[in-house]
């Protein structure tokens, strides 16, 4: 079957006894290693190990089960504990084997998705590039000379080159959103605690969450609805219409130390997709949220972050030097943490009140276009701050306050490069902003869009 089916339907032909899991399962593998040596989507495969409880799946088909995934090949971001598996989150060094599934894997397996590998991510989920000396650069397959974004890159790149249907990541200051932008995909960040973190009850001081990574909205919903806590049923957003909608299009760059500016490219996507959603019917009208001071609170809580999980790597001296360096940086922010979580209420209230006149937000993922692979080799720490910042301003604003956002396909530049738009809104709207993607993915049909070579 093809490489780009996508998620329910792959579990619509698996159910259907069309295909069995095991074919599905070792096509995938096959696809994977294939790849590996351009794409470099995956640090670990478990050829023996997805095999294995791919047919374990076929029985369970054969039995009448009817679980959601049953059968179906999904990869995980190798920051995520796998039974078996060490969790290396992009570092170097022999790392044990977790002794427990994460309770996002354990959902998963609930639902019968069989997890063929955890793919590549930058030490610690730092950067908005998938590159580092213990694995290489993942590449984008839209053009492999260009980086697919980070942290989650690896499943991004996993995903738009059509290796595995769909794939979670983890998202503490755009992780997910931005290698969905610069890949063509559809990438949610859930609200804050709609998916459970465990082992880790409040990942990264309350910046990180996991979440769906996939070409269609209805794909994004389903697996959503797979890995999420809450009782509500992602999918039903994803198929109803959002009726009409006041929409903020928000151009503006956020606070940041660092100046940024928005590409003439990405500008003029994100502004035809509001007149897309003009045309639908919608309210939009151009304004941007009081961000204020929003990003005091970024370096603080990440440091913290990083410094608590930097105590599982087996030799330090193994990290970047940029990362030894955050790490001790991370020793000296403790206090400030607690200053920062405090201060987020105060900077909800201030941000929210954009929702007191417009129901969603439409800005940019990106400022610019994908970068290129080694664009940030060499750069000091605070080069490589000042690089990210330009290149990815738009992002962490939403993960300081918690609230949910969905990138969605803004087009291709004029190279050929993907670019992205979030829509955002306000504590638990997962479904409205689902509806409004699905209704603009019928007019947009970024999912007939593939990377060049791979048809």
């Amino acid at each position: 079957m093809t490489q780009f089916v996508g998620l329910r339907r792959t579990a619509e032909t698996v159910a259907a006894g069309d295909t069995s899991s095991v074919d599905l399962v070792s096509e995938a593998l096959d696809r994977i290693e294939k790849s590996q040596p351009s794409l470099n989507a995956f640090r670990r495969l478990r050829r023996e190990a997805a095999l294995a409880e791919a047919a374990e799946a076929d029985q369970r088909l054969a039995a009448g089960d009817r679980a959601p995934l049953l059968g179906v090949p999904i990869a995980v971001k190798d920051d995520t504990d796998i039974a078996g598996e060490p969790t290396a989150f992009g570092c170097a060094g022999d790392f044990p084997p977790k002794p427990a599934d994460s309770e996002l894997v354990r959902r998963l397996r609930q639902a019968g998705a069989v997890i063929v590998g955890k793919t590549n991510t930058p030490e610690f989920g730092q950067w908005p590039f998938t590159e580092g000396h213990a694995f290489g650069a993942t590449r984008n397959p839209w053009d492999m000379g260009y980086t697919p974004g980070g942290s989650s890159g690896g499943s991004a790149a996993a995903v738009a080159a059509g290796l595995v249907p769909a794939a979670t990541g983890s998202d503490g200051l755009g992780s997910i959103r931005i290698p969905s932008a610069w890949t063509g995909l559809v990438g949610v960040k859930p609200t804050r605690g709609v998916v459970p973190s465990d082992p880790l009850p409040d990942m990264w001081n309350g910046l990180a969450t996991h979440g769906p990574l996939a070409r269609t909205v209805e794909d994004a919903a389903l697996l959503l609805d797979v890995i999420a806590a809450s009782g509500t049923r992602m999918r039903d957003g994803a198929n109803r219409a959002p009726g009409r909608l006041r929409i903020a299009l928000a151009l503006r760059v956020p606070f940041t130390l660092s100046p940024a500016r928005l590409h003439p490219e990405v500008r003029s996507a994100v502004v035809r997709l509001g007149r897309v959603l003009a045309r639908l019917g919608h309210e939009v009208r151009l304004a941007s949220p009081n961000y204020g001071l929003v990003g005091l609170g970024v370096f603080p809580r990440s440091l913290d972050g990083l410094k608590d999980a930097a105590l599982e790597v087996p030799d330090l001296r193994l990290l970047d030097k940029r990362t030894q360096l955050n790490r001790k940086m991370g020793a000296l922010a403790g206090p400030l943490v607690r200053l920062s979580r405090l201060h987020e209420q105060f900077e909800r209230r201030r941000i929210g009140r954009i929702f007191d006149t417009a129901d969603v937000i439409l800005a940019p993922t990106t400022a610019t276009p994908p970068t290129p692979v080694g664009r940030y080799d060499g750069l000091s720490n605070f080069a490589t701050t000042r690089a990210m910042i330009a290149a990815c301003p738009y992002a962490w604003p939403w993960n300081i306050l918690g609230l949910p956002g969905v990138n969605v396909p803004a087009g291709l530049t004029s190279t050929g490069l993907p670019m992205g738009a979030q829509i955002v809104g306000p504590e638990n709207s997962e479904p409205l902003l689902l509806s409004l993607a699905a209704q603009l993915q019928k007019e947009e049909r970024w999912h007939d869009r593939v990377p060049p070579n791979l048809t």
